[in-house]
């Protein structure tokens, strides 16, 4: 004799939306790692990013205070030629 919880069990497994064939499957699968993938191409880069900020914040020198430091600009810039 089967137990009431057996039958509800069963019924909601005939009920939810599995892949019916392999090929459904092989595509569920494969946007599944593609997207975990761009993910930890993502998360990656933005890693690496807070790093390089970090590893160059703590690599100034005394002229990086200054307001325009590190522009390039001509030497005549501004000098009316």
């Amino acid at each position: 004799m089967k137990s009431g919880s057996e039958d509800t069990a069963a019924s909601a497994l005939k009920t939810l939306p599995f892949p019916e064939n392999e090929e459904e499957s092989t595509l569920f699968k494969t946007v599944g790692w593609v997207s975990a993938g761009l993910g930890a191409v993502a998360l990656g880069l933005f890693i690496g990013r807070e790093l390089r900020l970090r590893y160059k914040f703590n690599r100034r020198t005394p002229y990086d205070f200054y307001s325009h430091s590190g522009d390039e600009q001509g030497v005549d810039f501004g000098i009316g030629i």
